[in-house]
């Protein structure tokens, strides 16, 4: 008994089963996070290291390449790169996709700690990260005060950052530019030489007398008693009154050699949030919590949080996801219903029964929740990606229910019984069902195989279809025939036209004249095949022509309300001066875009040592911006992008502004609205020929039409001083350069001696020269040091002090140094335009000896993908093939359907040439669909025709008969697929812009291949089933002839013998 047969014999059974399965859906959805992505484990792991006070060629010497040099030999290592500026060494490696990443980032730590002995001594121990999308914060929150400013770092740390990270799913929250407190111990040089004491000297002195150590215990009795030594200090005041010499009797403190200030570091940067002085707060989740239910919590802990704060402080959002998370789910599901309307509709119409209706209608939730299922198996999160894929197979899910219902509908209307009707009627068309699904299954199911930061995101992608489409399947040979059996009625054929059936009048003879047009349409097709094939092949070769008139983009941008920027002022500018062009441009933002709600201005260098302060591209005379403002629903204002050159063009009008880049989406990747970059990389081991080259690229690429932003990844050599030791004159004190450069070091940048505790926070007692002496290269070169004898002597006579010039930032790729000239794209600009002009540049351009050139950004990104798609697309055609030439038995007749694929492109470009559209991944993605989407008609076609052959029709009328019977499922089965990514391709909603390219492409492509299918099939097939019998009819009368002719022979030898 076949599974169709036993579902209608059995109905509890299947009913049941199905209603488990609903309820473990519904469960499953209750449990889901919510997230924007899947979480994205990119194969990048980052060897962050600080070295304070380094600068950066001495950081690329002494760090960089010693990492890099023992980091390159470890397995599936892709691409190794690496940034050494002032401070820090960042290294990143790139890995191959697929390959384990935790193994990747132990072998990386096993070598970092390997290395570690042969670093110089004052570096801090290497940071392993494995990078992440739990890793991006999911939200930033500013708080400005004035009175409170000082004490704001202990007063977050205490009120806020203590009760945020208390809340479940919360990975960690960081204060971010606020000044932390140091006990500074700021040394006259003469009084200190007076006395014969050092910086180095006093601060173990200081450390000394900051000590608790645990003496062991102690028995009194029956008791015992822990005994230790605690002489730390309780106030930053008992400093002074450190004894630090008795020479001659006399007793010497440390207030008499030098001042002792409790007070925030040095400032190096200027945080404001509207105007007012802040800190921004930065929260990042554990990896596979709930984004937005984290949010919500956070929020209502800061309801509680914010009444405890001075009066003077104010908490703001800079940015938080859960609204974006929000808008794009809320966006989708509208797209979901929207499609489950349309589909409802279309079934309504063309069967004009409700119970049919409700029949076909049910595959669609059964067939959704199993995906709900899989992503609680897989502990995946309801998400953008997941949700896209719902809505794409929405239309598709009813398609297996529509060709059986619409079948069994037929038997009854020929007076069937229910039952039998259902039997019978599946048993016809249940293994082509299962050959297109197989089809579809062989299109989505390589979507898990692309490799790349694509495959990462279309995985999910990939799956959730299959998986629907497999479970939509089953139900359509199973649940459908036996509701069927049920609730169809014998005489529930024909409309009566009474009460509301009067609606269907109009509809019936339109469908009644649609079935005799096409009638008549394929009998021209069947007499002039051959001219309908090169009618057809003509419109397919004048369709290419638009190939190259459809431009090329890797990723949709999006407007997420969110614009980033970063200006830089002459090097070596103080902070004072860069804060000061930052009010200006303050000013200019509040005058001339009053719609920009919030302001974070961020000026000069983070102090921090922190590894979220490495990857920030900050300096005395940096500025970051990061503004946010209304969305578009909810505001009328102008897109980001056009923001964005708006604000390019104030911000040239400001003459102490070098050089600056707006960047729009926040610099989001896909999805995150982040713009496209067009990037030149120059390789070359001598920096000047190097930054000589980079700078001439940079003045032709800013002369092109396309291009905005367009600057160097290296900024100029940037004026410094440099200490030069005399080596014969150090051997003759007894002294060595590492010992003196310590010494400098200590006595400018600071000597952290020891740790200051209040009320379990640690602050830095840090020693060094007194400000007034450090403030000229005079100073300088006074500084004193001790020969091994004790003889005092100045650093002028080891060293001079000499002016040179160094890069602020050296970047290496592969361990070869490069220089990148990176450029944004202008507003509505596509890539492949931008990409065309910068090629042109680089054609005519005479490369200087010892220098290399590359592309690189977005367009290597999308030259991946497109390639990866490419291949993934004669993988899909060679599956299809496969498939169609099993359930044939058959290597002809699958060409016949995969003659639909060429019509399908052609709709595709067609569409995306309508209406503007750039050619993306995503728009890839939506032709990939379309293969399996269009060789299902084409599949149910040829299937009925060749049951006809074999019950004996004649071709042309099997043909006629064939594609007259099948014309409704086709135009129902196109019609709920085109309907149900209409909503999509129409960009309904907030952040549709990124799927919209997808929806254009599978509606454009449907709707042309469908209606070419429902003539090119049947031209096609008469044409090959034609020659086939053309070819058996001379067979058989050659046979006959040769049977004749020995009939003729054998009568002659008869009469001869007798």
């Amino acid at each position: 008994m076949k599974i169709y047969e036993t579902s209608v014999r059995k109905p509890i059974s299947v009913a049941l089963i199905f209603i488990g399965v609903i309820v473990f859906g519904l469960f499953s959805l209750k449990n889901l996070g919510v997230d924007l992505y899947p979480e994205i484990e990119v194969p990048y792991i980052s060897v962050i290291t600080m070295y304070p006070g380094g600068n950066a060629e001495d950081i690329e010497t002494n760090i960089t390449r010693v990492l890099e040099d023992q980091l390159n030999s470890i397995d599936n290592l892709d691409k190794i790169t690496s940034q050494s500026k002032d401070n820090v060494s960042m290294i990143t490696l790139e890995f191959e996709y697929g390959c384990d990443l935790t193994e990747a980032a132990n072998d990386v730590r096993d070598i970092v700690s390997r290395t570690q002995s042969i670093l110089p001594d004052d570096v801090e121990y290497p940071t392993v990260m494995k990078l992440s999308s739990s890793m991006m914060p999911i939200m930033m929150l500013s708080v400005t005060a004035d009175e409170s400013y000082a004490a704001l770092a202990k007063i977050l740390d205490d009120k806020m950052v203590n009760e945020l990270n208390r809340v479940n799913g919360i990975g960690s929250v960081a204060v971010i530019g606020a000044r932390e407190r140091e006990v500074q111990v700021n040394v006259d040089p003469k009084k200190l030489e007076a006395y014969g004491l050092t910086v180095e000297s006093l601060g173990q002195l200081i450390a000394s007398e900051n000590i608790n150590i645990p003496a062991g215990t102690l028995d009194l009795g029956t008791q015992t008693f822990n005994l230790k030594t605690d002489l730390e200090f309780d106030d930053s005041r008992e400093l002074l009154d450190i004894v630090i010499s008795n020479a001659g009797g006399r007793t010497v403190m440390l207030k008499d050699v030098a001042e002792i200030v409790d007070t925030l570091e040095e400032a190096t940067m200027d945080e404001r949030i509207n105007g007012r002085r802040g800190v921004r707060i930065m929260i990042q989740k554990q990896t596979g919590a709930n984004s937005v239910q984290i949010i919500e919590d956070v929020q209502k802990r800061l309801e509680k949080i914010i009444p405890t704060l001075p009066a003077d402080c104010q908490v703001e959002t800079i940015f938080e996801s859960s609204r974006e998370i929000k808008d794009a789910i809320n966006s989708l599901t509208e797209t979901i219903m929207y499609a489950f309307i349309f589909v409802i509709l279309v079934v309504m119409v063309f069967l004009g029964r409700w119970r049919a209706t409700f029949i076909i209608c049910l595959t669609i939730p059964i067939s959704l929740i199993c995906a709900f299922i899989y992503l609680a198996v897989t502990g995946s999160t309801l998400n953008i990606i997941s949700l896209s894929a719902l809505s794409i197979a929405i239309g598709m899910v009813v398609d297996d229910a529509i060709v059986v219902l619409e079948n069994i509908t037929t038997h009854i209307e020929r007076g069937s019984n229910p039952k039998e009707a259902a039997i019978y009627a599946t048993n016809e068309v249940w293994l082509s069902v299962i050959a297109t699904t197989l089809v579809v299954v062989a299109v989505f199911m390589p979507l898990t195989m692309i490799p790349g930061m694509s495959g990462i995101l279309f995985k999910e992608l990939g799956w959730i279809v299959t998986i629907v489409v497999c479970t939509s399947t089953t139900a359509a040979i199973t649940l459908t025939p036996m509701l069927s059996a049920y609730m169809l009625k014998l005489e529930g054929g024909e409309h009566t036209y009474k009460g509301i059936g009067i609606l269907y009048k109009p509809i019936d003879k339109a469908l009644h004249w649609l079935d005799n047009a096409y009638e008549h349409a394929l009998r021209f097709v069947v007499k002039w095949r051959k001219t309908t094939i090169v009618i057809l092949m003509a419109f397919f070769g004048v369709s290419l022509l638009l190939v190259k008139q459809v431009p090329t983009e890797f990723f949709p941008s999006s407007d997420n309300a969110r614009l980033t920027m970063t200006i830089k002022v002459e090097q070596n500018t103080h902070v004072d001066h860069t804060v000061k062009v930052a009010r200006q441009i303050d000013q200019i933002i509040a005058e001339k875009f009053p719609f920009i709600h919030l302001v974070s201005t961020s000026a000069g260098a983070n102090s921090s040592s922190n590894a979220f302060a490495a990857m920030q591209t900050t300096g005395s005379h940096i500025i970051n911006y990061n503004l946010r403002m209304p969305r578009l629903s909810d505001i009328e204002r102008p897109t980001i992008f056009e923001i964005a050159d708006e604000l390019r063009n104030e911000l040239a009008q400001i003459p102490e502004i070098r050089e600056f880049s707006v960047t729009t989406g926040g610099g989001g990747g896909p999805g995150g609205g982040g713009g496209s970059t067009v990037n030149v990389k120059v390789f070359g081991h001598d920096m000047n020929t190097a930054l000589a080259t980079a700078k001439d690229l940079r003045e032709k690429l800013s002369k092109l039409s396309t291009m905005r932003d367009v600057q160097l990844s290296r900024e100029d050599l940037q004026p410094e001083f440099n200490v030069q030791f005399d080596r014969d004159k150090l051997a003759y004190y007894g002294l060595n350069a590492g010992t003196v450069a310590q010494f400098v070091r200590n006595r400018i940048y600071g000597y952290e001696c020891t740790k200051y505790r209040e009320d379990g926070d640690e602050y830095n007692i840090v020693v060094r020269y007194a400000e007034p002496f450090r403030e000229s290269i005079e100073d300088v070169e006074n500084i004193t040091l001790y020969s091994n004898t004790g003889k005092a002597l100045k650093l002028r006579d080891v060293a001079t002090i000499v002016e040179d010039f160094a890069s602020p930032t050296i970047e290496r790729e592969n361990r070869q140094r490069i220089i990148t000239v990176k450029g944004a794209l202008g507003a509505g600009v596509p890539l492949g335009e931008a990409v065309a002009e910068v090629n042109s540049v680089l054609a005519d351009y005479e490369v200087p000896a010892g220098i290399d050139l590359e592309l690189g950004g977005s367009i290597e990104d999308q030259g991946e993908a497109f390639s990866d798609i490419g291949l993934l697309l004669i993988l899909i055609i060679v599956l299809v093939y496969i498939v169609m030439a099993t359930q044939f038995e058959s290597l002809a007749y699958p060409f016949i359907i995969m003659f639909t694929i060429p019509f399908a492109m052609s709709g595709v470009f067609i569409a995306l040439w309508l209406t503007s559209t750039p050619l993306s991944l995503i728009a890839l993605i939506g032709a990939i669909m379309l293969v399996g989407i269009v060789t299902k008609n084409g599949i149910v076609m040829v299937d009925y025709m060749n049951l006809l052959v074999e019950r004996g029709t004649n071709l042309a009328d099997a043909v006629i008969m064939g594609g007259k019977s099948r014309l409704r499922p086709v135009l129902m089965t196109s019609f709920t697929t085109v309907l149900g990514m209409l909503p999509m391709a129409m960009g309904i909603g907030e952040g549709s812009e990124i799927w919209r390219p997808m929806g254009v492409a599978v509606v454009g492509g449907l709707v042309v291949s469908t209606l070419l299918t429902l003539f090119i099939v049947p031209a096609l097939y008469a044409m090959m089933e034609g020659r086939k019998e053309r070819k058996a009819q001379r067979k058989a009368a050659r046979r006959q002839v040769e049977e004749e002719f020995i009939r003729r022979k054998k009568l002659e030898a008869q009469q001869k013998n007798q």
